[in-house]
């Protein structure tokens, strides 16, 4: 039998997850997997670790039960491998964003689980950052450079990127997406842009800039109209750049996010990338924001690694244009075959004669 390992975080969301922990293995066993689990600890990098040993164990699926912090441990912990498990996601966080881009149920931890059972996967493009650029591969592990780090979801650089690390834990429990909305009002009042050099495959820019995104899928802090183009495996990173703009400029930027328009606004450089450095130009610190939480601070190399950890989705709930039309054509084929066979035996006795 398959080895399924769920690593959950005991405090996220409401604990939803971990009160209905028993009936979310028996889905997971169903499914024909041995299930075990792990509690995560305050300890630095739970999760990763044992996400990294449970891989390295022979584990053939990871489930990360959790908020997109967990979920972002785990494939840290997996996608340097040579060998990678598949990953399943049970959200129980705050925005859920990855649970949105795969059609995961974000507000029941067992609906989530049961996606499972429908035996639906994609191989999902996965971001690498590092801070000295890649190297040459050893020992069948993944070319890149020793300090890498993975991302599923999103890098942002700039002030506004600072809302969702920069809003407490506390706050996130009790106030939800509220949190987030009261903290980007108040960075609002305070926004600096800041100097930095940004190369991305056909181009580059140089000067002042307000705020950088690099987007994985078209959920991006609750919203899907940011980079409504979006593929989930394409290989290519949706690169926005927000020039230096005042108060009303960025006020009038939002309000546009909201029907996708503002892809042609000229305060905005919106391309498809599958690499971008981001240099500093100036002193001042340009912190990035990975997956929701600090990651550090610029000079840093973005890398998309095309289709490289395969995830449990609802391939049937995505849109047609998410993935690329090789994905879609094969989940057809398997539609049309599975119908065939589930065809009234009599009917098809009568077919053949």
């Amino acid at each position: 039998m398959k080895r399924a390992r769920i690593i959950y975080n005991p405090s996220s969301g409401r604990e939803t997850a971990k009160r209905e922990m028993l009936d979310i293995i028996r889905v997971y066993e169903q499914a024909g997997y041995e299930t075990s689990t792990f509690a995560t600890t305050p300890e630095p990098f739970s999760a990763r670790n044992e996400a990294t040993r449970a891989a390295l164990d022979g584990f053939e699926l990871i489930v990360a039960a959790g908020g997109d912090g967990t979920i972002n441990e785990v494939v840290n912990g997996i996608a340097p491998l040579a060998k990678r498990p598949k990953m399943a996601i049970i959200p129980a966080g705050t925005t859920n964003d990855y649970a949105r881009a795969l059609k995961v149920s974000r507000d029941d931890p067992l609906a989530a689980a049961k996606v499972i059972l429908k035996d639906q996967t994609i191989k999902m493009d996965i971001g690498r950052i590092s801070a000295t650029g890649p190297t040459v591969a050893e020992n069948g592990q993944v070319e890149g450079p020793e300090d890498a780090s993975y991302f599923m979801n999103i890098a942002a650089l700039g002030t506004l990127s600072e809302v969702t690390y920069g809003v407490p834990s506390a706050m996130k429990s009790l106030y939800g997406y509220l949190a987030y909305l009261v903290k980007g009002a108040e960075l609002l009042t305070r926004l600096k842009p800041v100097k930095a050099k940004v190369v991305y495959d056909d181009g580059e820019y140089d000067g002042d800039i307000s705020m950088i995104f690099l987007a994985l899928t078209n959920s991006v802090g609750g919203f899907e109209s940011i980079v409504p183009d979006a593929k989930l495996d394409d290989g290519q990173f949706t690169l926005l750049i927000v020039k230096a703009a005042n108060l009303w400029q960025i006020t009038q930027l939002a309000a546009q996010v909201l029907n996708g328009s503002h892809v042609n606004n000229q305060q905005l450089i919106y391309k498809k990338t599958s690499k971008v450095e981001i240099t500093p130009l100036s002193d001042e610190p340009i912190k990035v924001n990975i997956d929701g939480e600090y990651g550090g601070d610029a000079p840093m190399t973005f890398e998309n690694l095309k289709q490289h950890i395969e995830f449990v989705a609802d391939i049937s709930a995505l849109a047609v244009d998410a993935t690329n039309a090789k994905i879609q054509e094969q989940f057809v084929e398997q539609v049309e075959a599975l119908e065939a066979s589930q065809q009234d035996p009599a009917a098809d006795q009568k077919e053949k004669k």
